[in-house]
């Protein structure tokens, strides 16, 4: 369930297994029914109501079945009549809107100039951060590396990040250990293939030894992917191709100039590739994982404890963003917004054609993919078991592993759970949901067992 659904619609899942609906089998079925139903449009009152609702009946009714029979024999307005006797919702809303006093106002939030950033950027010229009483300096930063020395530097407050980095930094994996935390998920979906134009007719992965590729860090869901979909193909991405680290805005050019074939990236560098007329999009992101976590908005575990009610202002104000940015008939506006030269720097066309999802390829199509892009802000448990699988496959962590537990203190520490006990709320029970890569299904509860399904793999 999105965190921005209806709490009292019968035909909505509390739980994370099936589609976000309730209605379909899975995702990819919900989505050729439906598109997500979202409160975006909901003032902010209707809107805080919703997720504080949302966490009162997960709460009640921690089994779908059993939430779903309640609603359809009492109905939706006797329902909130009936938790507002027990439970005072509208006080509950207006402590979670109103916040305790800032510890600080002034912030500074690093960024990486790419549409991964939207709720983080948008937030910034679109008022958001100000509904909340925070002066935010969204900064933009030249890399990954940068971003990642910074915050732990405490030069930034909190950070866009790749949502496998606060896996790698708690872990201590490329950096000193540090608990980290990721309160939300900035985007999902939003990535591509992209190969240079003169490989238009090279379609199969398979003809693809000795190719150069580019992803931004090497932990990211992009180097993650790339190798995935390479390995599936039966390429092994240590010895049949090059991969290196590329700072997104350098990967367009770096296809120019001929020193890579291609990259898996974030956008807008796939769309405007295509309209440099240097590369074309060989596959969506999505197309491999349906709704793959890939950005993240990030914060020190130290930064959360010592300033609690800084932190529920500025969560408060990405959930806002992301509930914005949600809705597609937000998504032009928001072009505008994020173009300038402070921001991601691009023609406003660019950013039009990634957000709409409508699209010219690079090959002479115009495609259309409602999520190419989406924003849905909860960092699944799962996903963080998932990242952690592949950093083991790909020798980046080695012997045992505690998936679960670091995934519980890396995603689930300072994610809207934890504003919801701040009211005295029960967080929801649910923290996993099944999803499949390339049709092949994760279980989140057999990690190991799925490492050891694959033919092309560093782990022993």
């Amino acid at each position: 369930m999105s965190t921005f659904d209806n709490p009292f619609d019968p035909n909505r899942r509390l739980s994370s297994f099936g589609c976000a609906c309730g209605q379909h089998a899975n995702d990819a079925e919900h989505d050729a029914a439906l598109q997500l139903q979202t409160v975006a449009s909901l003032g902010d009152e209707q809107r805080y109501e919703g997720v504080v609702a949302s966490a009162v009946m997960r709460a009640m009714f921690p089994q779908d079945v059993a939430r779903r029979a309640f609603l359809k024999s009492v109905g939706a307005a006797t329902a909130v009549a009936a938790v507002s006797q027990f439970f005072p919702l509208k006080t509950a809303t207006e402590v979670f809107a109103q916040g305790a006093p800032l510890e600080k106002k002034d912030l500074k939030v690093g960024f990486i100039p790419i549409t991964c950033a939207t709720p983080i950027i948008m937030a910034k010229p679109m008022g958001f951060y100000e509904k909340q009483g925070l002066n935010v300096e969204v900064i933009k930063t030249a890399g990954w590396a940068v971003i990642r020395d910074k915050t732990i530097n405490k030069e930034y407050d909190a950070a866009h990040m790749l949502s496998p980095m606060p896996i790698a930094i708690s872990m201590g994996a490329g950096s000193n250990p540090i608990p980290y935390t990721m309160p939300a998920v900035e985007n999902i979906n939003g990535q591509a293939i992209t190969l240079a134009i003169k490989h238009k007719d090279k379609r199969n992965p398979k003809g693809w030894k000795g190719f150069k590729f580019a992803v931004p860090f090497d932990y990211s869901m992009h180097n993650y992917l790339l190798r995935y979909y390479l390995a599936e193909h039966g390429i092994d991405p240590d010895t049949d191709v090059q991969i290196r680290a590329v700072p997104p805005p350098e990967m367009v050019a770096n296809l120019r100039a001929d020193n890579i074939d291609g990259f898996l990236g974030p956008d807008p560098m796939n769309q405007r590739a295509v309209y440099d007329g240097v590369g074309f999009i060989h596959i969506l992101t999505k197309d491999i994982w349906e709704g793959h976590p890939c950005c993240a908005f990030a914060a020190s575990k130290e930064f959360v404890t010592t300033m609690p009610n800084t932190y529920a202002a500025l969560l408060k104000s990405i959930i806002d963003a992301t509930a914005f940015a949600h809705k597609a008939e937000n998504r032009k506006q928001i072009a505008e917004a994020i173009s300038p030269a402070n921001y991601l720097n691009q023609p406003p066309i660019v950013l039009e054609q990634i957000l709409t999802g409508t699209f010219a390829d690079g090959l002479g199509n115009i495609v259309t993919q409602p999520n190419r892009v989406d924003f849905d802000p909860f960092p699944w448990q799962s996903f963080a078991v998932w990242i952690m699988t592949q950093m083991k496959r790909w020798g980046q962590i080695k012997g045992d592993v505690d998936y679960a537990g670091v995934a519980s203190q890396v995603y689930l520490a300072t994610d809207t759970a934890k504003l919801m006990k701040e009211v005295g709320l029960t967080p929801p029970t649910t923290i996993t949901k099944s999803f499949s890569v390339m049709g092949k299904p994760f279980d989140p509860a057999k990690p190991e067992d799925y490492l050891k399904s694959f033919k092309i793999s560093k782990a022993s």
